[in-house]
Parts: structure tokens; C-alpha cells; sequence
């Protein structure tokens, strides 16, 4: 698991500017959605993996415990899945001109739907309920990558909890664009993983500065269980 580290500088600023250190604490569980991003085979170390991130396979069960307690408390769960498409060589041809020739042909065996390492990795906890949103760029909400906010807003989501890997590219990027989207949004500081503890560490305390609250797996299920309470108590 990362070693986290949180600059005390960030978390004063943070406090000064919002008044607390957790600004969405008091989420709704009803209108919560955990978002499990690129937890597939292809980012997984496995000889099917074009873009293998061994802490992934660390997260595991700090991902399904909180799917469990989203889904207890009256949230919904949205696993992510990245696909390498034909079209993707023309409307992102800028990933590909970087990657090169042979990175592009390891993500076209890695992620092409259909294919192992498109597939969830088979220790995650998915259930019928669940839904699964296929994207086509690091962010899930950046035009032309998914339909993930169409989901969201039809089910009166307001909140997200995002997981997977890796963190500062997939993660952060949604993460991100979900806030720019006008979501509340919560990345779960031992429910990402990363390649280097510094990156990840980066990429952390850079969106809780600006963007939005992170929150520890324990953590952000006590504020689901005891919110849920709560809306029980009110509702009696």
C-alpha cells in the first residue's frame, strides 16, 4: 500500500479556505456513487497488461469494502472500463504520435473490448447491480469518453468516490472533470494506486488543495454509515 503524505501546508490551506478538513463529510449516501476507475487486467501486472501498476492489485479490498457499504447504504457503484477503439487513432492521434507505434499496438492488444485485458480484474466484487461505464480517454467525463455523467445525473447522483489506478493520470483526470462538471467529488487516498509513492502522494495533494476532499477507505465509510444513520433517524 502507498505510504500517503499529506503536506500539513495543503491541509492549512485547505482549512483555511473551506473552514474544515473535510469538506464533503456529510455527503448523502443516496446520492453517492463510487466510480472504480481502470481496475482491468490490461493495468494489472499480468503478461496481458500494456501499462502494468502492481499497487492496483494492493487496493483490491479496500475497494470492495467500500462497494459494499455504498451499495448498504443506499449508493451506487460505476466500474470503468477503458477501451482502445480504431476511431481513438484519429481523434486522439496525439496519445498515439507519443506512444509510438509499438505502445500503440500494446494498447490495441491490451484494450481492445473483447479481449482480456479489457475485462475487470477478477478479484473486484462486482455485482448485478452495478454499472459499468466504457471510456475512451483518461477522463470519464471529458467530451467524447463516455456517458458517465449522463448515468449520474439520471440516477440524482451528486457525489462521487473515486478509486482505481492509476492515480495521477485516469484517476486524477476524472476526478477532476467530475468536479468541473459540478460533482462533489472524494478521491479515497488508499483506494488509488500508483506507480511511485510520489506520484501518487503528488497528484493527492494537488486535488485536495483545489478540486475537492480526499478521504481514507475507513474514513469516508464512516461518514457513509453514520450519514446513513442519520437520514434513518431524520426519516422516523
Amino acid at each position: 500500500m502507498h505510504k500517503t503524505s499529506i503536506s500539513q501546508s495543503i491541509i492549512d490551506r485547505v482549512v483555511a479556505r473551506r473552514g474544515r478538513e473535510h469538506i464533503f463529510d456529510d455527503l448523502n449516501p443516496a446520492k453517492t456513487a463510487l466510480v472504480v476507475v481502470d481496475m482491468q487486467n490490461g493495468f494489472m501486472p499480468t503478461e496481458t497488461a500494456h501499462a502494468p501498476c502492481p499497487m492496483a492489485i494492493e487496493i483490491v479490498p479496500n475497494i470492495n469494502r467500500l462497494a459494499q457499504v455504498v451499495r448498504a447504504t443506499g449508493g451506487t457503484v460505476i466500474w470503468i472500463q477503458t477501451a482502445f477503439t480504431d476511431e481513438t487513432l484519429t481523434s486522439w492521434s496525439t496519445l498515439y504520435g507519443m506512444v509510438g507505434p509499438k505502445g500503440t499496438e500494446k494498447r490495441r492488444r491490451s484494450l481492445s473490448v473483447g479481449g482480456k485485458g479489457y475485462d475487470l480484474w477478477p478479484d473486484l466484487k462486482v455485482e448485478a447491480a452495478d454499472l459499468i461505464v466504457e471510456k475512451k480517454r483518461y477522463s470519464a467525463f471529458i467530451q467524447g469518453s463516455s456517458n458517465i455523467e449522463e448515468v449520474l445525473r439520471a440516477r440524482g447522483f451528486d457525489t462521487l468516490l473515486i478509486t482505481g489506478t492509476v492515480t495521477n493520470v485516469c484517476c486524477e483526470s476524472t476526478a477532476r472533470d467530475a468536479m468541473m462538471r459540478n460533482f462533489k467529488t472524494i478521491m479515497v487516498t488508499d483506494g488509488n494506486a500508483a506507480n511511485t509513492d510520489e506520484d501518487h502522494n503528488a497528484a493527492l495533494n494537488n486535488f485536495y488543495l483545489t478540486f475537492g476532499d480526499i478521504m481514507s477507505t475507513d474514513f469516508a465509510i464512516g461518514c457513509l454509515r453514520r450519514n446513513a444513520q442519520k437520514g434513518l433517524s431524520a426519516a422516523e
